[in-house]
């Protein structure tokens, strides 16, 4: 069952944020998870993640790792992510 999974979450600088995101591809790359990011038109510090995951399990585990933490940390993540998970 593949997952879409649709995050967002506000940036101290969306240039750090876009360049570290680009930076990290592959490691979402290595556990099957693809995903872009848009900034919002009228809040452009808010970043919105738009992306696939092979299962819930798979997403969760990646996403609560210390090293993804670190990694959101370092891109200048600001706020809680609110994160939602749609299956077809």
């Amino acid at each position: 069952m593949s997952l879409k999974v649709i995050i967002s979450f506000d940036v101290a600088d969306t240039e750090n944020f876009k360049k570290a995101f680009n930076e990290r591809e592959g490691a979402r790359l290595e556990v099957g998870i693809s995903a872009e990011c848009y900034f919002q038109i009228d809040a452009p510090n808010t970043v919105w993640v738009i992306g696939d995951a092979p299962s819930k399990e798979v997403f969760l585990a990646f996403f609560s790792s210390p090293e993804q933490k670190e990694r959101m940390q370092h891109a200048g993540v600001v706020s809680p992510p609110t994160i939602t998970m749609l299956e077809s």
